[in-house]
């Protein structure tokens, strides 16, 4: 499974997430830091890759308006705000457990909470 984390997650997730050997690109890394959500969320879509994101209101949004308009993507994956930015050590390993349970990566539209 391919990831793909937007600017409110935090870089060390992206490290800590590759030193378990799981694919992941930051926004950074992909040039699109401060590209609007839906940018991000299509940038991700476009590359196969699901998104992992902290902006959990927009993006269910998002998941809305991607049914309604029939826009596929590769999975979103919210972030809950009960993990506070310096969890780092959680945070992966909900993304991990993900990755693991689906290892052909999520199904189109799919959106799952940690």
């Amino acid at each position: 499974m391919r990831f793909y984390l937007d600017e409110d997650v935090p870089v060390a997730v992206a490290d800590a997430l590759r030193r378990k050997k799981i694919d992941v690109l930051t926004a950074a890394e992909a040039g699109n830091v401060q590209c609007s959500d839906r940018a991000q969320l299509d940038y991700a879509a476009r590359t196969g890759r699901c998104i992992a994101t902290r902006n959990v209101a927009h993006f269910v949004l998002l998941a809305e308006q991607a049914i309604q308009h029939q826009r596929s993507h590769a999975g979103i994956l919210l972030v809950s705000s009960h993990f506070r930015g310096n969890e780092i050590r959680r945070i992966t390993e909900g993304i991990v457990r993900v990755a693991k349970d689906n290892p052909g990566g999520l199904e189109e539209y799919a959106v799952r909470y940690l």
